[in-house]
């Protein structure tokens, strides 16, 4: 029997709200950012960068999950979820606040950080599989024999209007933006963001070269299978863009672009050294594809970042702290 997320129902500015009622006892409000883009380097557009890095969890993605459990019965056997770790993260942050059990299951190119971070949440923990695809198949077995509720990393209707209810946020204290920049794994967050804009704010999908998800599913007109590799693996890790994702992309999202991972980790550097925000490679994209010229914004133009997640080792970021200092 296929899993719940098989289907494709919709998302829509009705369920984003619904959810952002929700849960809105649960999760942070996060801080909407606002800076000059000569601040960056960046030219004359104004950019706004939604902060959800800073959400509980360390990601925009305990949105959706605190939405998905809040919206159905949890079973006795608790929550089950496959993730290249954010995921994992914002379940089990989730569940440990609901007094649910956890577990996770986990490829090993799940960084160590993620793999620490869920232990000290108190979920079990289950490494399986070289990627997130054969983790998600472990995690699909499992719950069919404990009959845990099944949470997905970005394919359930839930999930992605939990995610959608960042862009509500950033409408309400800031009005629309005029571009909006959003990182793609297997689309969840660019789903949500593109079905509360709608059209209203020109929706940009940004991928790792490595892992180019929903670029591929443009170029062949379908979602398609593709290999996954490179420096933001862990977090936009998927191999196919997801089945809810794909018809609003279809929909909303007016362009998608790949980004080199030279240009995303100068751009993880420089928002540490420019601006002390510390966040994972996936989170850095916007600011890369504005810096390395992929995106260019009109003077004065309204430009959303959403900087998505900080599960990361920070020690990654130690070079970066003997470089120039803040400006």
């Amino acid at each position: 029997m296929e899993p719940d997320f098989a289907a494709t129902p919709t998302v829509d500015r009705d369920t984003i709200a619904a959810a952002q009622e929700r849960i809105a006892g649960d999760v942070r409000r996060t801080p909407l950012l606002r800076l000059p883009g000569a601040a960056l380097g960046i030219g004359a557009a104004e950019l706004w960068l939604k902060l959800e890095h800073l959400q509980l969890g360390g990601s925009f993605k305990a949105r959706g999950m605190f939405n998905r459990m809040r919206s159905l019965p949890i079973p006795a056997a608790g929550v089950v979820v496959a993730s290249g770790g954010n995921a994992g993260i914002a379940v089990a942050t989730a569940a440990r606040a609901l007094g649910v059990p956890c577990e996770v299951f986990l490829p090993e190119l799940a960084s160590r950080a993620k793999q620490q971070a869920l232990a000290e949440l108190g979920a079990t923990v289950i490494v399986q599989g070289a990627a997130y695809a054969d983790a998600l198949a472990a995690c699909l077995q499992r719950q069919r024999q404990t009959g845990a509720l099944l949470m997905h990393a970005y394919d359930q209707p839930e999930v992605v209007a939990g995610a959608g209810t960042l862009a509500a946020e950033v409408e309400d204290e800031a009005g629309l933006p005029d571009r909006v920049l959003v990182s793609v794994g297997g689309g969840g967050l660019v789903a949500g963001v593109a079905a509360w804009f709608a059209g209203r704010s020109r929706v940009e999908a940004l991928e790792p070269r490595g892992a180019p998800t929903l670029h591929a599913a443009r170029a062949a007109g379908e979602p398609v299978d593709v290999e996954v590799s490179g420096l933001a693996a862990d977090a936009l890790g998927a191999r196919r863009i997801g089945r809810i994702a794909w018809p609003i992309c279809q929909r909303h999202v007016a362009a998608s672009h790949l980004i080199d991972d030279e240009a995303i980790a100068s751009a993880q550097q420089r928002m540490w050294r420019e601006l002390r925000l510390a966040v994972e490679p996936a989170a850095a994209l916007p600011l890369a594809a504005l810096a390395s010229g992929v995106v260019q914004p009109a003077p004065r133009e309204r430009v959303m970042l959403v900087i998505c997640g900080a599960n990361f080792d920070p020690a990654t970021l130690a070079a970066s702290a003997s470089h120039s200092p803040l400006r």
